[in-house]
């Protein structure tokens, strides 16, 4: 006799085995299923279930659901390709972050104009209510199946699976490596969209053949598939390279991918967050430090960068001596710490550096300010004695609760990322820093959750992820606990016993990088950055140039507040230079007529309230005083 228990109470016993769809729809639970959790393993719903247990059915609009939604929307739409071109041999196609997309090496070069017919092909498919069959097949047999098909990137992955018995989906004429679940039938795909192509080197390697990447995205429901179009058409107006132009912020230039030219009102942004992070740090208690931009190898190795970071550094020769450009601060850092003898008493020590790095990173995944080759990181290495690593990184828990909800307004989550596979030094030291961690969390009260393997290779940490106005996740901030580090270096201060001890090392970044969360904020913001931030925070707008003299003495006055100003001198219309104004995200728009002058006011315009009206310059000063900037 086989037992299943089902959610809410339900229990079905029965002699015969049962698929855990069957038991679903016989508990009357179908509505929206896509697969099923049985004993916490996740099964395509035509599984047979020889043994009893639980069987939890899992709806497409949870994540995991999504998931397979995702990964079957991919199969779909792989299918499509096969039938349109027969020719096309396919690489890989998983579901990712809010979608999904699927490598192919087609006959032709496909366009944005081949989008649509695809698209078609995949509703004709999911009309047809095609059935979605999981096989287990020996090896050798599979092996065959896709020299016929002359599926030569299924082969090569099929070289790397030892298995004797391969998991494979077919799906009409279309046939996957795959481990599922999936969706029982295509019928269940209705809301799935295309939404855009790219290059992409298989497995990721430039030496490797360029494959299109055909990127799509799936829902359960029709509302949820339009409320995510309309957040990425939103997002495509808000794209920060499109903005950075427009604003004339920074550019990206072909004879450097991956290095962004900062341009004057970017480095106005970029000056005030600067501004803004040194006067925080200061009160905060931190000194700021500044570290070589290129070291010599041997540190690197020391360090384990080498070992473990290498494909992503640039390298030199000096004096006939190797030298690296530097991907991160933190040996820098230590070699500060070490110039001196350290005492317990100058513990907790911590040290700020706005450091520049250099990693090298694909060209595929370049992608404006998000993804570069050389940004700028707001490092800091915290040195502490193990009684003092709880209250360290309750401040700078605190330094990030500040800066993201009370300056910027940003929603965030946590995340505790635990040991990689590929990790340095001894287990029982990462268990000690992953513990730390996680006391430090709850002793604070702050909500997180694990992120298992997804630690730094030198030590965990815990990662913070902004939300902005559209709803987009960014991760900036981190919080590194490392006991390597200090290790590698023979760090040591002396305590109150007069002998040499191991400090406690944290590696710490609020913004991340200067020129990412610079990108977040232009998207988050639209451009329309907040007055203290805004490059230029008054525009004056004469209506005439005979008023220039007037505008002239306007503008001194306001710079002499330290109000950034510029004045307008085109032989323009009053509603062009409005339009302009608004355009470039100004804040405050100050017309100058004839009677402004002879009164000696200004007539006010805020960039959303609109008119304000006349001002005294002296009430202008007050209003502008009264705007918020972080203290």
């Amino acid at each position: 006799m086989l037992r299943f228990e089902g959610p809410s109470g339900k229990v079905l016993e029965t002699e015969e085995p049962r698929t855990s769809g069957e038991l679903i729809t016989s508990w009357k639970l179908g509505k929206g299923v896509v697969a099923a959790r049985v004993n916490g393993v996740l099964v395509d719903l035509s599984t047979p279930l020889t043994e009893g247990g639980t069987v939890e059915p899992v709806a497409g609009d949870c994540e995991e659901g999504l998931e397979i939604l995702r990964h079957s929307a991919a199969h779909l739409m792989a299918q499509a390709i096969r039938r349109l071109f027969p020719e096309a041999r396919f690489g890989i196609g998983p579901a990712v972050k809010d979608g999904f997309y699927y490598d192919v090496l087609p006959p032709r070069a496909l366009t944005e104009e081949d989008l649509p017919v695809i698209q078609a092909e995949m509703d004709r498919i999911v009309q047809e209510d095609v059935r979605v069959e999981r096989r287990v097949l020996p090896r050798e047999e599979v092996i065959r199946l896709f020299r016929q098909r002359g599926e030569i990137f299924k082969l090569e992955l099929l070289g790397e699976i030892p298995d004797e018995e391969i998991s494979t989906y077919w799906q009409g004429d279309f046939v996957d490596l795959c481990r599922g679940p999936h969706v029982p039938s295509t019928s269940l795909l209705r809301h799935v969209k295309l939404l855009s192509l790219a290059g992409a080197y298989w497995r990721g390697n430039e030496k490797n053949v360029m494959l299109t990447r055909i990127y799509g995205t799936a829902f359960g429901d029709k509302a949820s598939l339009e409320q995510h179009l309309k957040r990425l058409e939103e997002a495509k107006q808000r794209d920060h390279r499109k903005l950075g132009r427009e604003l004339d912020l920074f550019s990206l230039q072909p004879e450097a991918p991956g290095f962004p030219f900062f341009h004057p009102k970017g480095m106005v942004v970029l000056g005030e967050l600067v501004n803004f992070w040194k006067r925080e740090h200061q009160r905060r208690g931190y000194c700021e430090i500044r570290t070589p931009l290129i070291l010599d190898r041997a540190l690197w190795e020391r360090s384990g960068h080498w070992d473990h970071y290498r494909d992503n550094m640039y390298f030199t020769t000096i004096d006939e001596r190797p030298f690296a450009i530097k991907p991160m601060n933190c040996p820098g850092g230590i070699l500060v710490f070490k110039s001196s003898t350290r005492s317990y008493r100058d513990l907790p020590l911590r040290m700020g550096e706005l450091g520049t790095v250099h990693r090298h990173e694909r060209s595929g995944v370049l992608h404006g300010l998000m993804r570069v080759r050389c940004f700028t990181q707001d490092d800091a290495h915290l040195y502490c004695t193990p009684d003092q690593v709880a209250q360290e990184i309750a401040g700078v828990i605190d330094l990030m609760r500040y800066v993201y909800k009370d300056v910027f307004g940003f929603p965030y989550r946590v995340e505790l990322s635990t040991r990689p596979e590929n990790y340095m030094g001894e287990l029982s030291l990462w268990n000690l820093a992953e513990q730390k961690l996680q006391e430090a969390l709850e002793a604070t009260g702050t909500p997180y959750k694990v992120n298992p393997g997804d630690g730094a290779f030198y030590g965990p940490k815990i990662d913070f992820h902004l939300e902005d106005c559209i709803g987009r996740t960014w991760q900036c901030g981190t919080i590194q606990l490392d006991f390597q580090m200090p290790e590698k270096f023979d760090v040591a201060y002396i305590g109150p016993d007069g002998a040499e001890h191991r400090p406690v090392m944290l590696h710490r970044t609020v913004f991340g990088s200067l020129e990412r969360f610079l990108g977040i904020l232009i998207e988050h913001y639209a451009g329309a950055f907040p007055y203290w931030l805004a490059p230029v925070q008054a525009k004056i707008l004469p209506v005439s140039t005979d008023l220039l003299p007037y505008a002239r003495e306007v503008e001194g006055i306001l710079q002499s507040w330290g109000v950034r100003t510029e004045t307008d001198t085109r032989e323009e219309k009053l509603g062009r230079k409005i339009r302009d104004a608004q355009l470039s995200k100004v804040p405050y728009m100050l017309v100058l007529g004839g009677r402004e002058a002879e009164s000696r006011t200004v007539a006010v315009r805020e960039r959303v309230r609109g008119d304000l009206g006349s001002l005294s310059l002296e009430a202008l000063k007050e209003m502008l005083e009264g705007e918020y900037a972080p203290a």
